[in-house]
């Protein structure tokens, strides 16, 4: 079985208030959140983690509060020698617009989307805004598009876990690496949800769901569980990842 580095490259991001994040908690308080493009290295296959978007804003005031530079696709991806081309595998933990807009540009990369945010993105319900199908019909047409209907293994060392918190079809990853099995999660959070301020535990809460979620409650016991099988945590909009290379 491979084991992999994990790669986060910043390729967008969102200001806006942490409780978006962070369910009932940090309301008021303005927060910067990166949107990653994660590069698993290993293997004889070049695998990313969502596509990020399409048009980043280059600001330096967003990058000074990342501690991290801010990059386009092209860039993210020439920093580990590579060109979107050259991708063999994209894994979407979700389909809202800021984790696929570069999916058109991987024109030789098979891309797993489970089939409930296929169904959300070409039917939205009024409040989930964040899917734009523009974003992934060119790779439909193509027949890019590998359907997940279960949890799966996509290559060895590879694994896609169905965890519906922030949307209907998110899926997890599981990455094993020389230093345990990493879970990139299938939701939108940051370490604090799963490592609550002493004021949250103190209300017995061993996690705090996201701002947006499917269903609350069943959101807080999805992510217990990602908790007890990851060895690394890696949140999907953790701010510290954008100040490393390498997880």
């Amino acid at each position: 079985m491979s084991m992999f580095q994990i790669h986060p490259i910043v390729m967008g991001t969102k200001v806006f208030d942490k409780s978006m994040m962070t369910y009932q908690y940090g309301n008021g308080q303005t927060y910067v959140i990166p949107i990653y493009c994660w590069y698993l290295e290993g293997g004889d296959q070049k695998i990313l983690v969502d596509t990020g978007e399409m048009s980043p804003i280059l600001s330096e005031d967003r990058q000074h509060a990342l501690g991290g530079r801010i990059y386009t696709f092209e860039q993210g991806l020439e920093k580990w020698n590579l060109k979107p081309e050259d991708i063999d595998i994209v894994i979407h933990t979700h389909l809202h617009n800021d984790h696929c807009e570069n999916d058109f540009k991987c024109r030789n990369a098979a891309i797993y989307v489970h089939e409930k945010e296929l169904e959300a993105i070409h039917n939205p319900h009024p409040l989930d805004y964040r899917y734009l199908a523009d974003y992934i019909e060119e790779v439909e047409e193509n027949g890019q598009i590998q359907v997940v209907m279960e949890d799966r293994e996509i290559v060895p060392g590879i694994r896609v876990m169905h965890t519906p918190v922030h949307s209907r079809g998110g899926l997890t990853v599981l990455v094993e690496t020389a230093k345990g099995r990493a879970a990139i999660t299938g939701f939108c959070v940051i370490k604090e949800n799963f490592y609550p301020p002493a004021e949250i535990r103190a209300m017995e809460m061993d996690v705090i769901p996201p701002g947006t979620h499917v269903n609350v409650y069943e959101s807080y016991d999805i992510m217990l569980k990602i908790k007890e099988i990851a060895d690394i945590l890696l949140p999907l909009h953790e701010p510290e990842f954008a100040r490393v290379d390498t997880v």
